[in-house]
C-alpha cells in the first residue's frame, strides 16, 4: 500500500510527459493547479514543491461512493505537488480517517482523490499531478 510517511525520495524531474514545463528552476509549480473535473483552482502558481514519492490513491470517485467502497481499485502514483502548509490550498477537502490516512478531494465537486496526507506527518500534503490539470 502507501509508503511509510517519513519515506520520502529526492525531486528529480517529473516523469509525467509534458512535466518539465510544469516545474520551475526551484522546483515549484509554475502553473496554477486545477481540478481535472470542474476545473476549480486547488494552488496557486509557486505554493507548492514538486516530489517524487511513491502512493497508493483509490480509483477517482466522489466522496460519498469513496467512503463506501471497499475496493482496493486505484494507482500507485509517483509524480506529486508537495504543500507544506494546509492554508497554502485555495481549494482543497479531506476525506475522513483512513487508518491515518487522509485522502485530499476537490472540495468543490467532491471527486477525488486527488491527493494524500498521512496523519503522521502534519506537514506533508500530497497532490498528484496525475489527477489535476495545470493551466
Amino acid at each position: 500500500m502507501a509508503a511509510p510517511c517519513a519515506e520520502m525520495e529526492p525531486a528529480a524531474a517529473p516523469r509525467s510527459p509534458g512535466a518539465e514545463e510544469l516545474v520551475c528552476p526551484r522546483g515549484r509549480n509554475r502553473k496554477t493547479v486545477l481540478c481535472q473535473r470542474c476545473g476549480s483552482r486547488v494552488l496557486l502558481p509557486g505554493a507548492a514543491t514538486f516530489a517524487r514519492r511513491e502512493l497508493f490513491l483509490p480509483s477517482m470517485k466522489k466522496k460519498t461512493a469513496l467512503l463506501a467502497s471497499n475496493s482496493l481499485d486505484g494507482d500507485v502514483l509517483q509524480d506529486h505537488w508537495l504543500v507544506d502548509d494546509m492554508f497554502s490550498f485555495e481549494n482543497i477537502g479531506f476525506t475522513k480517517d483512513v487508518g491515518n490516512v487522509k485522502f485530499l478531494i476537490c472540495a468543490d465537486c467532491e471527486i477525488g482523490p486527488i491527493g494524500w496526507h498521512c496523519l503522521d506527518d502534519k506537514k506533508s500534503f500530497y497532490i498528484a499531478l496525475d489527477r489535476v490539470s495545470h493551466e
